[in-house]
């Protein structure tokens, strides 16, 4: 029997946190995440739960297959919560990175679609 060129992905989900700050970057990113947990690429998880290192929160974060973190600007809310939560293996993203402005991009199906997509993305590279 031929070996299959196959991912050997684990059942554990894969984890979305996002950025949910005030600002319209924010709501972007926030909306992304769930367009992407929609879609099925992943599960959008507690952002705050890790903030308040929830215990059930951060067994399920450990377990994960892996993790998107996305950000609305380069304050990296997102990034920083886990890394002081002790997280350091997961992908990155900014929604200022992909030509949106803070103040200046209105949350729309179009600037949702074009994040979730470079989200989808990311997390296919997860396995």
């Amino acid at each position: 029997m031929a070996e299959k060129d196959s991912c050997a992905c684990s059942a554990a989900p894969k984890l979305i946190f996002a950025c949910s700050g005030a600002a319209d970057v924010g709501a972007i990113a926030d909306q992304a995440a769930r367009k992407l947990t929609r879609d099925g690429a992943g599960k959008m998880y507690c952002m705050t739960g890790i903030g308040g290192r929830v215990s059930g929160i951060m067994k399920t974060t450990e377990a994960a297959a892996g993790i998107l973190a996305i950000d609305g600007c380069s304050l990296d809310c997102a990034k920083r919560c886990l890394e002081e939560a002790g997280f350091t293996r997961f992908q990155h993203m900014r929604v200022t990175d992909l030509g949106m402005g803070k103040g200046t991009s209105p949350v729309t199906e179009e600037n949702i679609a074009k994040v979730a997509a470079k989200g989808a993305a990311a997390l296919a590279t997860i396995c």
